[in-house]
């Protein structure tokens, strides 16, 4: 089985594993106690976070571990905010960052704080001058991801953390994703991790505050990690949640050029092999394991579950593939085709031949899933009849909605439109998406007894 998943939760490296394994052996008393076995515990937790700050790039007094990368997130925002309230309660995020910072904005403006969200353009990536024109005198905290989670694009952290800084507002950045690869750069304030997305134990994360910003922990304290992480540290998965960062540091460099060049290589090759594909985030500025594509008039879960079955664990950003049936917020406001998504993430070690299988694995399994759904052929069109149709698509998601439109766009002349009537929220992200991949005309979204109508004009 080829787990292509690595952005999700990487697998638990080597050295994290011998860390993990010697630390639960010597690292098991209570490095508050005075005794010879605190004393030991308590040299293991001091030397993983000496190793943990060198990486990140702070002082250790700086860091604290916490149960979860989410946590550290909620922490972070919530100490921030509550240390600089007498500044003012506005806070900044992008459009497309983790939820557990979104979950974080929502919470504020609950308890009547407001939030800017900045948006980003079709690759993901915020512009240096949206953060700076959010910027206000009551703004308290602003955060930014370093790279996003769901299409590799990263985000101009250090121009953002300096135009912030001019205005006296502290950066919280949300280096889940990048960190392995190497320390953020710029002046940041406050930084997030969590240790399972670099091969490091699950339920383990960092809080990184920097000396000098107002900082006021939430809710009960003890004397553990400087009252930010209350509860008994779980001094094993700290240890090799460090081990493995150094380690994965280690052979950063070298894997970074390797795995580019893979995903490079299904950048290129899959829409030469499969049709109707539109491969999203930015094609320069990413990181080195990380490529997502949508696949017209596919369901995702479907795809998903057919790659599964051809030996490639990766996952989805589509409503297919969602409880809620909603598209990716991240898709969604990047404003890309959202159905038949696939984000392959490849861990470190991944070998070539893994890649190559997929790519031969692929067209069939698209090319299966689009012909159960009935999903047109690329044939020419049939000759116009209608100046104006309708298609009616409530009750059906994704891709159905997309496929029905196909189907009988060819039966209007150039000049006539199609009207398909939707309640998938997400026909209101993937037919615009499907105009633009066709180069036809999306007139726009108008109300409808049931759902919306999205009109769609035919110019070719």
């Amino acid at each position: 089985m080829a787990y292509f998943d690595a952005a999700s939760s990487a697998p638990l490296h080597p050295v994290a594993r011998q860390a993990l394994l010697a630390a639960l052996d010597e690292g098991w008393a209570d490095p508050a106690r005075l005794h010879r076995e605190g004393r030991r515990a308590r040299l293991l937790l001091d030397a993983a976070r000496e190793a943990a700050a060198e990486a990140v790039g702070c002082r250790a007094d700086e860091l604290t571990f916490t149960s979860s990368g989410t946590r550290a997130v909620h922490s972070g925002i919530a100490g921030a905010l509550a240390g600089r309230r007498r500044v003012g309660r506005h806070l900044i995020v992008s459009e497309v960052e983790h939820s557990s910072v979104l979950h974080s904005a929502e919470a504020h403006e609950a308890d009547g704080g407001s939030v800017t969200r900045v948006p980003v353009d079709r690759q993901g990536r915020v512009a240096v001058g949206s953060y700076e024109a959010a910027l206000r005198e009551d703004t308290t905290l602003a955060c930014l991801q370093s790279a996003n989670h769901e299409v590799g694009t990263e985000q101009p952290v250090a121009e953002v953390a300096s135009v912030c800084r001019a205005a006296g507002v502290p950066l919280l950045v949300d280096a889940a994703q990048s960190l392995a690869w190497g320390p953020v750069g710029g002046d940041w304030s406050l930084l997030t991790a969590s240790a399972h997305k670099w091969g490091g134990p699950s339920g383990t994360g960092l809080l990184v505050v920097r000396k000098g910003v107002r900082f006021a922990p939430r809710g009960p304290v003890d004397e553990r990690e400087s009252g930010r992480a209350a509860g008994f540290e779980n001094i094993p998965a700290i240890v090799a949640a460090a081990a493995a960062l150094r380690a994965v540091r280690a052979e950063a460099a070298e894997e970074a050029v390797r795995l580019r060049e893979l995903t490079e290589r299904i950048r290129a090759r899959v829409p030469r092999l499969v049709p109707d594909v539109e491969v999203v985030g930015d094609p320069v500025r990413r990181l080195p394991g990380v490529v997502t594509f949508s696949c017209l008039y596919v369901d995702g879960e479907t795809l998903l579950h057919e790659l599964d079955r051809e030996g490639f664990s990766v996952s989805s950003g589509s409503s297919c593939t969602s409880s809620t049936l909603t598209p990716s917020h991240v898709l969604k406001a990047m404003g890309v085709l959202s159905e038949g998504n696939v984000r392959v993430s490849l861990p470190s070690g991944t070998p070539e031949e893994e890649v190559e299988r997929f790519l031969a694995v692929l067209p069939g399994a698209v090319a299966g899933v689009r012909e159960r759904l009935g999903a047109p052929a690329a044939a020419a069109p049939a000759a116009a009849r209608e100046d104006a149709l309708v298609v009616d698509a409530l009750g059906r998601r994704c891709p159905i909605p997309v496929i029905e439109l196909a189907k009988v766009f060819g039966d209007v002349p150039v000049g006539g439109t199609v009207r398909v009537l939707s309640d998938d929220e997400a026909a209101r992200l993937d037919i615009p998406a499907w105009c633009e991949m066709r180069g036809q005309e999306y007139v726009g979204e108008e109300p409808a007894d049931e759902g919306s109508a999205y009109v769609v004009r035919r110019v070719s």
